[in-house]
């Protein structure tokens, strides 16, 4: 006897909705897609870990991963200038969507002193040592979490236009993810309280925007510029300043050799703090990056500023 199979089981089945190919340049960027996306898929993240995020060197493997993107979140070329020569040299069939220029994001300029209100009561201040060379638009706009909120929208919104069949689902993890950064945010907030008026010196000028937002006292930068090492002339005349400026801790930052802060520091009162990460490409990549990265920046401030 021969057995005849549904009319239904000799249809095609529906074509299941592609999940969008996204690639991002970052450590934190990539950990706020990641959020968005949750179970539906991976972003794919440029920087290499431990790598320095104003200069990097892609491979090819990562250029045909770009190439083949069908979305590139990105902070833009004024914080990852590899990235947008790359964008520029492959034929990229996806959109790189920027989100430092985007609409509605908050930004500032390098030496802007005064808070970005958020709501709270800040006091920021932000200082630079003799011969400090950053001018301009401050691209570290990760770090003041208001931004990193706004950008779960935009990242979702992105998502939904290329993904209708799961914007929901974007939108619902976005808002989650929202939630968990405000809960982050009034922490820190509770946390750094009591060390605002207390300055302190870091390596290169990356904190602004972490400073504004809880009104923390940035005193002054070793570096010049974003990936120059200060040089031994600097080097001398920050010594001479540091406590001039009345800085109570120094803080050395990842990817960079520590013994310049530490010499810097021996026989003052300034102390020394442990190493920054701005960018958080020293932590464990994943969707979990971006709350560690802040916590991180909070803990080590918090641990050296409020000693003695």
């Amino acid at each position: 006897m021969r057995f005849l199979l549904p009319l239904t089981l000799a249809l095609p089945l529906p074509a299941l909705a592609e999940v969008p190919q996204v690639v991002t340049d970052i450590p934190a960027v990539h950990s706020l897609a990641a959020q968005v996306m949750g179970d539906l898929g991976t972003p794919a993240v440029l920087l290499d870990q431990g790598a320095n995020a104003h200069n990097y060197q892609m491979k090819p493997s990562q250029a045909r991963s770009l190439q083949e993107a069908d979305l590139v979140f990105w902070i833009g070329p004024k914080m990852t200038p590899w990235l947008d020569r790359a964008i520029a040299g492959v034929s990229l069939t996806g959109k790189p969507v920027g989100l430092l220029e985007a609409t509605g994001t908050f930004r500032r300029d390098f030496g802007q002193t005064g808070a970005h209100d958020h709501g709270h009561d800040n006091h920021a201040q932000d200082h630079t040592l003799p011969g400090h060379g950053h001018a301009g638009l401050d691209p570290h706009a990760w770090l003041d979490p208001t931004n990193a909120r706004y950008w779960l929208g935009l990242i979702a919104a992105e998502l939904s236009v290329t993904d209708p069949e799961n914007a929901a689902t974007y939108a619902a993890n976005a808002a989650a993810a929202a939630a968990r950064i405000d809960a982050l945010d009034a922490d820190l907030t509770a946390q750094l309280a009591p060390v605002q008026a207390r300055p302190f010196v870091v390596f290169h000028d990356a904190y602004g925007y972490f400073a504004s937002h809880y009104g923390l006292t940035v005193a002054g930068t070793i570096a010049l510029g974003d990936a120059a090492a200060p040089g031994a002339e600097r080097l001398t005349g920050l010594r001479e300043t540091l406590e001039q400026a009345g800085a109570v801790c120094l803080f050395p930052e990842a990817q960079h050799d520590p013994k310049q802060a530490a010499l810097l520091v021996e026989g003052t009162a300034v102390k020394l703090g442990d190493p920054l990460d701005p960018s958080g490409s020293s932590l464990r990549y994943g969707p979990g990056l971006y709350e560690a990265l802040l916590r991180g920046l909070a803990d080590d401030l918090t641990a050296c500023l409020t000693k003695g």
